[in-house]
């Protein structure tokens, strides 16, 4: 099996490790909220057609890992996911929106994302061994 996944027109592999946080960074993803949290990121970034390979919801912080199609934007599925679950959590668990210092937000601004790719040196011994190859199918004719 490939780790390539296919469009119509495409071989991709886009993985990303993206970390966000709740706002002031609250201990507060434990339990029912968590669970609920799991369930919505999954559903939401299956709806973009993306694929969640991890999902880590620790008390103040969630990592996720997740390949993305090229045609999705990781700006387009932060703001979805962020979105999305903070109106089910604040609809869900009403008494979290009882502070008046949330207003309206569950989530921090931003998040952190990184690529997560295949080894430098793994690319670089790819290309070198292309170019030879080709070289020899040069020489052939």
């Amino acid at each position: 099996m490939s780790r390539f996944n296919k469009l119509s027109h495409v071989l991709w592999h886009c993985q990303y490790h993206i970390v966000w946080v709740p706002k002031y960074r609250y201990k507060i993803l434990t339990g029912r909220v968590a669970f609920e949290l799991n369930k919505s990121i999954h559903m939401h970034a299956e709806k973009l057609g993306c694929e969640v390979v991890e999902l880590n919801i620790q008390c103040d912080h969630v990592h996720l890992l997740v390949k993305v199609p090229p045609k999705v934007s990781i700006s387009t599925l932060m703001g979805t996911i962020k979105g999305k679950t903070a109106l089910q959590v604040f609809r869900q668990f009403s008494y979290l929106k009882e502070k008046p210092y949330w207003g309206n937000h569950f989530w921090a601004q931003g998040y952190c994302v990184d690529t997560v790719g295949v080894d430098a040196e793994m690319i670089r011994k790819y290309v070198k061994y292309q170019n030879q190859k080709e070289q020899n199918l040069k020489l052939k004719f």
